[in-house]
């Protein structure tokens, strides 16, 4: 019997053990993660107003429920936790679905300064992410700078300018929706440093913006202008041609009685962030110009943007594994087919899948064929991989390396343990944002068996 690691239980994780299950039907598959939590992302980088998209878990859950899945939370791969060499040894074969764990930076002076943050870190706060804290993101803040026109720029910009009765029917923290209903942001700029025709978000996402109540969308048409296929769409792709034209409809001089403004700029690259009051009270842009071979060039001239609160949506990078190889230039784990390659051959037994193996890219749809691709490789390696011995079952080794488990029936006591509070709170479902919650919530409706 073959018997799997499948190490992080968002999509890529979920559709590993998805696939092995309908391939192998003697296959078991342990799913672990590092949260108490499963899903990964779309618990806590889906934002909580996109419902269709979260709805996702149900899914991604019914993986996880599976017979011959097991989930287990809390449970750490590397530094802390079970080594990697370690959970070689209790499976056949052991599947790293880990994402991309940080983000890029900037790279400019001030980055550092008070009231500068990655959009990640927001994300994580508004989604109730345990590894987050209130780091008080919107204290003092009238003007608002995302970097990037991604949709994840587009995601916080939408948090930013969103009132508290909208957001209240979602399952956000109570304390971020109580701090965004305080909010007294009036403007936000979503800055790109190349033009609105190569801009990355989706346009389902972007129109979303013109829909925010009490809200005005701005675009500079002579800023835009800059772009040669802002006047004439006709030759882009569809969904940039798309973009395109939802961008030229918000040209128009914004609603003077709007209560918040956003304004799309493009065509500047962030080169200082300027401090006022001991904190980021600035961003200093260079204006940029198409180089004519789908890049940009800098003009020399510059400007300042105001802001008191500065998000970097620049991106995402792996992190280097504790006991695997990784391509530090791509920030993934060198592999061939999903088969993790040490000195340029296949190791025994270590794959990847998602993130972690392709890099940051494509949508959570793309997972499912990027799991398929490795789930193949490990049963066409699995007749030499079961030839190994091993224990009955992993899990008391896995507690003598110090780590405690949350089976599916603490996630599920966690489930219920949300919806009291929001209950409480006149909500609906309402997340736990600790770590000291959701254990707590977790550990009280399990029975540990000897």
């Amino acid at each position: 019997m073959l018997r799997v690691a499948v190490v992080g239980s968002g999509p890529s994780g979920c559709y590993t053990a998805q696939h092995l299950v309908q391939l192998d039907p003697g296959v078991r598959v342990d799913v672990l993660d590092r949260l108490p939590c499963p899903y990964g992302l779309v618990r806590y980088g889906v934002a909580p107003d996109h419902e269709k998209i979260k709805s996702l878990q149900g899914s991604l859950r019914t993986v996880l429920e599976h017979e011959r899945v097991r989930f287990l939370g809390a449970v750490p791969v590397g530094p802390g936790g079970v080594p990697a060499a370690r959970l070689r040894e209790l499976y056949h074969a052991v599947v790293y679905c880990v994402g991309a764990a940080t983000d890029r930076h900037l790279g400019v002076p001030g980055e550092d300064l008070p009231g500068s943050w990655s959009a990640t870190e927001f994300v994580s706060w508004y989604s109730a992410h345990p590894d987050a804290s209130d780091a008080g993101f919107l204290r003092g803040v009238r003007s608002a700078v995302v970097v990037g026109v991604g949709n994840v720029a587009v995601d916080v910009t939408r948090m930013l300018a969103r009132g508290a009765g909208e957001l209240r029917p979602t399952d956000m923290p109570h304390a971020a929706l109580t701090a965004l209903a305080a909010s007294e942001v009036t403007e936000i700029h979503m800055v790109g440093r190349r033009g609105p025709s190569q801009a990355r978000f989706t346009t389902k996402e972007l129109r979303e913006l013109g829909t925010l109540p009490g809200t005005a969308v701005h675009v500079d048409p002579a800023e835009a202008a800059l772009d040669p296929a802002f006047a004439d769409p006709s030759g882009l792709p569809p969904p940039r041609r798309r973009n395109v034209e939802v961008l030229r409809d918000w040209t128009a001089p914004p609603r003077p009685d709007a209560g918040r403004l956003i304004r799309l700029r493009f065509f500047l690259r962030p080169a200082e962030l300027l401090a006022a009051d001991g904190r980021v009270g600035a961003v200093r842009f260079e204006r940029t110009a198409p180089d004519g071979a789908g890049g940009v060039t800098g003009t020399g001239r510059f400007e300042e943007v105001e802001g008191q609160l500065v998000l970097r949506s620049v991106g995402y990078r792996g992190v280097p594994l504790e006991g695997l190889p990784f391509d530090a230039a791509t920030g993934t784990v060198p592999h061939l087919a999903g088969r993790v390659l040490r000195g340029g051959a296949a190791a025994p037994g270590e794959y990847v899948a998602g993130w972690i193996k392709r890099g940051p890219t494509g949508v959570i749809g793309t997972n499912r064929s990027c799991a398929k691709e490795t789930v193949t490789s490990l049963l066409e390696d699995a007749p030499s991989l079961t030839t190994r011995p091993l224990p009955d079952d992993p899990l008391p080794a896995l507690r003598a390396e110090g780590v405690d488990p949350v089976p599916w029936q603490g996630w599920e006591s966690i489930e219920q343990a949300e919806s009291r509070l929001g209950a409480s709170l006149g909500r609906g479902v309402v997340k736990l944002p600790d770590w000291e919650s959701l254990l707590g919530a977790a550990r009280s409706g399990v029975v540990r068996r000897p």
